[in-house]
């Protein structure tokens, strides 16, 4: 049998048809009705899946006569990755994670529990492995994140405007100096940047030799006891982040002062609200500090 070859494969695009004709013999027959579908797709599309040979390929053949010729044609399922598999091994930012709909929580929830997605759809079944740094963004104001998704989140930042009249003067001034002129305005901090970036890099090679006692331990879990939070995701939290801090900074164990800068971060986001206290959970935390940590 006679076969011709069909388009090229293209980007975004699901399906593949291929057509082919034969004569009506009965060994054409034959083999038009025995095509085997093959897996195309475009280079790098499924560089996340396991191989090739897992995607399912569904074989839908057309008989077709008109001038003693049969035309048979080929529809194949072609697996695109998505976002969380081109989050895979970076980062993946959400805006206003606090108004996810359910079902999305709970497809985070689990792949941050697994660090592999499942697809499931039209006759596929895939995984393929999804493991990211999660950064997230929201105003608690318009909604309240579930508390199992919160929890996932290993620090949490206060943002507001400042209040300091010289920092929002030059917050304007950069911010209308960029505008202006972009490239000039990232070669004039191009330095600063570079430093920045080589402090890092010295304290990731760091990391590993950081050592933290039981002192640091004790210290770390009495904070948590006392501000009530569930599980020990606080405690290991807390313990990495004085852990990276301690390498930032060039120091060979992890101290008080570790532990210190890096608490409300790690915990604020994890206390359980008090309706008798009305303070705020930075407060809270820096007042568990004092307690703990008096001389």
């Amino acid at each position: 049998a006679a076969q011709g070859q069909g388009p090229a494969p293209q980007r975004g695009v699901l399906e593949r048809d291929h057509q082919e004709q034969c004569s009506s013999t009965p060994s054409a027959l034959s083999a038009a009705s025995s095509v085997q579908a093959t897996w195309a797709c475009e280079p790098g599309a499924a560089a996340n899946a396991a191989s090739a040979s897992a995607a399912v390929a569904s074989v839908a053949t057309v008989m077709e006569s008109g001038n003693n010729q049969f035309i048979a044609r080929r529809v194949m399922k072609v697996f695109q990755p998505g976002l969380l598999a081109r989050a895979h091994r970076g980062f993946l930012y959400i805006d206003e994670v606090n108004l996810l709909e359910d079902h999305l929580v709970d497809l985070l929830l689990d792949v941050a529990a697994s660090g592999e997605n499942l697809v499931e759809r039209e006759g596929l079944s895939m995984r393929h492995p999804a493991r990211f740094v999660l950064v997230g963004s929201g105003n608690p104001e318009e909604g309240e994140l579930r508390p199992q998704l919160l929890d996932r989140f290993g620090l949490a930042v206060e943002v507001s405007a400042p209040r300091e009249l010289a920092t929002r003067v030059e917050v304007v001034r950069r911010r209308d100096a960029f505008d202006r002129d972009p490239a000039a305005f990232v070669a004039r901090y191009a330095r600063q940047e570079g430093r920045t970036r080589r402090r890092l890099e010295r304290a990731r090679q760091r990391l590993a030799e950081v050592t933290v006692d039981d002192a640091a331990l004790e210290r770390a879990a009495s904070l948590c006891l006392a501000l009530g939070t569930d599980g020990l995701r606080g405690e290991l939290t807390l313990v990495r982040a004085a852990r990276a801090l301690a390498a930032l900074d060039g120091d060979d164990a992890v101290a008080e002062q570790h532990l210190r800068g890096v608490a409300a971060m790690a915990l604020r986001h994890r206390l359980r609200r008090n309706p008798l206290d009305e303070v705020g959970s930075t407060t809270r935390v820096e007042r568990a500090l004092a307690e703990q940590f008096a001389p």
